[in-house]
């Protein structure tokens, strides 16, 4: 990736982020500001290092001072992570958490539903 490719690929990955996470904002921290607690330490700390950048390369000048190898590699490994993600997986995981907890929750009151009229003496 040369210099003048480091704004084009922080963009890319901001759109993905925005159709993978969810993450909302303008720019690549604003989106990773919003979407920390879904991604690993490892791609968030990557994530944060081309957010860092994000100001830099915008100047023409000050972009040439960026190390374009180390950010191509944060660049490939957040988006690899990125294109990993199973969006129905995560709806279909977070559905079954939601009816496991209902589920608990009812069988809780009915246990406590249970021991309170057998107390009474209705059981």
């Amino acid at each position: 990736m040369t210099h003048a490719q480091i704004p084009d690929r922080i963009a890319q990955i901001t759109a993905l982020m925005h159709a993978r996470v969810g993450g909302r904002g303008a720019t690549l921290r604003d989106v990773l500001r919003r979407a920390r607690h879904r991604l690993p330490r490892r791609i968030r700390t990557q994530a944060a290092r081309l957010a860092e950048a994000e100001s830099f390369a915008a100047h023409p000048r000050l972009r040439l001072t960026l190390d374009a190898q180390a950010l191509d590699k944060a660049a490939s490994e957040v988006e690899t992570h990125l294109n990993t993600i199973d969006l129905a997986d995560r709806r279909k995981g977070w559905w079954l958490g939601m009816l496991g907890g209902l589920a608990f929750n009812m069988l809780a009151f009915l246990a406590l539903l249970l021991a309170v009229l057998v107390w009474r003496g209705y059981l």
